[in-house]
């Protein structure tokens, strides 16, 4: 495998060949103004980098949150081993960065006319739009779930109430109850995600409620670090967590929000706590604007990120199509970053350069091990290509020690993300 360590050293460095090939006369020349809808890590970092790269934009952030809830590192919280507050950013680091900020909901998109109107009425004109919004739920495409079945099933998959609200529950479960997690078919915000999750669910059960069990019901039969899971689940946790693949009839193809339970085509499960992460598609404002496609996620160019259905409307993280690169919250962080670098070049009437790309996604199978997998990008002729032999995963037998490294290093991503998005 990769080194961890490499990986990190690698990542800081794309961000640096990035500032140097932004040249001098680009960060002069370049003028306008490029707003950018959504404040997470796409959205965030691709701000605060399009000042740095090019100081002479006006570069204003719109997004309804007076704050922002991280989904990474979000499974702890349900673990209970951290607080959600230790989740939660604000954007003062971005308004002292000389970034304006506009606190509302982009409703609707006019491409020809370059205008963002707002939930308020406001219309916000640009040079550049820059779309980081995230996914959005497919209500009813899973039969019976419906955001009124969210408040008895949550999904926790936007970080914040439902979290909490997972949270409690697990909580009021009765020692021996039964927890069914459903997954869903990619593709789906963060693929090792769902799974992760259910090792820190299990972690506390184990901790907490040790006559319990955790089902999980899915929709596919192979998933991201598939073999490392299951050999960290047997070893773990054993008999007190399941997992079902769809040739096992795992697929959930019906939920019962009244009862609690989840059907596949020849079984009912009825839970005492049910998380249901439902098929998903890109944010809202990405299907108003016209860069989504039947998919319901938008294609972009790999170079510029720009998207391939609406000129000067740029697409980055969970709601572009940038495989292999996964949807993950380090993917987002790198796709700001090299989206900022080509917009500063194309404001002052330079083309786009390819570049490399990495992500590194962690996960935790306990509160003190973790296990990874990265891949390194290029971009070149508007294509991602995953360079194979950059790449690799976790060892699955690794040296003592090993899995409470990669943690650690998961926390200093972590603090090192947050920091470059939210200062």
């Amino acid at each position: 495998m990769v080194g961890a360590l490499s990986r990190r050293v690698f990542a800081a460095g794309l961000s640096v060949s990035a500032a140097l090939i932004t040249s001098q006369a680009a960060r002069a020349q370049a003028k306008g103004r490029v707003v950018v809808v959504g404040g997470g890590y796409g959205g965030a970092t691709a701000a605060r980098f399009l000042k740095r790269y090019a100081p002479a934009l006006t570069v204003v952030l719109v997004e309804p949150n007076d704050a922002y809830v991280s989904c990474p590192f979000s499974n702890l919280v349900l673990a209970g081993e951290r607080d959600l507050d230790a989740q939660t950013f604000s954007y003062d680091a971005l308004a002292a960065d000389g970034i304006e900020r506009i606190q509302d909901r982009a409703e609707t998109v006019d491409p020809d006319a370059r205008r963002l109107v707002l939930s308020g009425g406001q219309a916000v004109l640009y040079d550049r739009l820059i779309l980081s919004p995230g996914i959005d739920i497919r209500w009813n495409a899973l039969e019976g779930y419906s955001p009124k079945a969210a408040d008895t099933m949550p999904h926790a998959w936007k970080a914040g109430p439902q979290t909490l609200l997972l949270r409690r529950q697990l909580e009021a479960m009765e020692d021996g109850g039964l927890v069914v997690m459903s997954a869903p078919a990619a593709p789906y915000r963060c693929p090792p995600g769902p799974y992760e999750r259910a090792s820190l669910i299990a972690h506390y059960l184990k901790t907490q409620k040790p006559r319990s069990k955790l089902l999980i019901l899915d929709a596919k039969d192979n998933f991201s670090k598939r073999p490392l899971f299951l050999n960290a689940w047997a070893e773990l946790y054993g008999d007190m967590l399941e997992w079902r693949g769809a040739s096992d009839d795992g697929r959930v193809s019906r939920v019962d929000a009244r009862a609690n339970a989840l059907e596949t085509d020849f079984e009912r499960f009825e839970a005492d706590v049910a998380n249901v992460i439902p098929p998903q598609q890109a944010g809202f404002i990405a299907q108003q604007a016209g860069v989504a496609d039947a998919t319901g996620w938008c294609p972009v160019d790999a170079v510029s990120f720009e998207s391939t259905l609406q000129p000067n409307i740029h697409v980055i993280g969970d709601a572009s199509i940038a495989a292999p690169m996964p949807k993950s919250a380090f993917a987002a962080n790198a796709q700001g970053k090299i989206c900022a670098l080509q917009i500063a070049r194309l404001m002052s009437d330079l083309p786009p350069e390819a570049t490399v790309l990495a992500n590194t996604c962690y996960s935790y199978i306990a509160p003190d091990q973790a296990i990874s997998v990265a891949g390194v990008y290029r971009n070149d002729g508007g294509a991602f290509k995953e360079l194979a032999e950059a790449g690799g995963v976790s060892l699955l037998d690794p040296p003592l020690g090993d899995r409470a490294r990669e943690a650690l290093q998961a926390s200093d991503w972590f603090k090192a993300a947050t920091s470059e998005a939210f200062g």
